[in-house]
């Protein structure tokens, strides 16, 4: 029950700190409407596009709301020692960084409904599968959040965060399927498609969406959580080397 209390207090100390701030929640606002905005005016198909045009926006929201985010947060708390003090808790680092990164999943799925309820005035969702969509924004959250943490741990300042992050997500928003179909990518590019974790969020959307998914969606369940578990792992056991031995 304990470690539970200390979950509990260190996510709502991050929301009080970060996240529920008034320029944050604004920029996790807009940034959705503005993707949304640029997307269906360059589109020049009118409302039926915005269903074709919805799992990319979603997806990207998420993306950039929870990498920019946890680059600020864990970056700025190690560079100012704040997070050498949580260290020092009794709790196991798993449960301490979960309860770090629980923030911006939050965040990442907030911004992910901003454009759904955008596209609810705007067009038709009764064919949407939300039984399969609902989980696919969480598992992309938590996914961009973990990527969000190997970014920051193997970095020392915000601004080395973000630009390195930038180096993982621009490729994204044109190998993962988003807006423009991987079957359509020269051969040479497919490859890097796949072993990018939002190909297999983005695949999901599109089938809960419009129901053209290219794989299976237990497989692409079971991929994006490889991708999950990985980026962890691996996050766990940069911060070991580096910050804590």
């Amino acid at each position: 029950m304990r470690l539970w209390i200390a979950f509990w207090n260190i996510l709502l100390k991050d929301m009080r700190t970060y996240y529920l701030k008034p320029p944050n929640i604004s920029w996790g606002l807009l940034f959705p409407v503005a993707w949304t905005a640029m997307f269906f005016i360059k589109s020049g198909k009118g409302l039926d596009s915005i269903l074709a045009l919805l799992p990319g926006v979603v997806a990207l929201s998420i993306l950039f709301g929870t990498t920019s985010m946890l680059a600020v947060t864990v970056t700025f708390e190690k560079k100012n020692r704040s997070f050498e003090r949580l260290l020092l808790a009794p709790i196991p680092l798993e449960l301490l960084m979960l309860a770090k990164t629980g923030g911006a999943v939050v965040f990442g799925v907030a911004n992910a409904f901003v454009p759904v309820l955008m596209a609810l005035f705007l067009a038709d969702l009764s064919q949407v599968n939300w039984i399969v969509f609902v989980p696919a924004v969480f598992m992309i959250a938590v996914a961009s959040t973990f990527l969000g943490l190997f970014i920051a741990v193997a970095v020392s300042e915000v601004f080395e965060a973000q630009t390195f992050s930038n180096f993982f997500r621009f490729p994204m928003i044109f190998l993962c399927g988003l807006f423009f179909p991987i079957e359509k990518l020269p051969v040479f590019l497919k490859p890097l498609s796949y072993i990018l974790p939002l190909t297999y969020g983005a695949d999901m959307l599109h089938g809960a969406v419009h129901g053209r998914q290219s794989m299976p969606f237990p497989l692409d369940t079971a991929l994006l959580g490889g991708f999950c578990v990985g980026l962890f792992a691996v996050s766990l056991w940069n911060i070991k080397r580096k910050w804590i031995l």
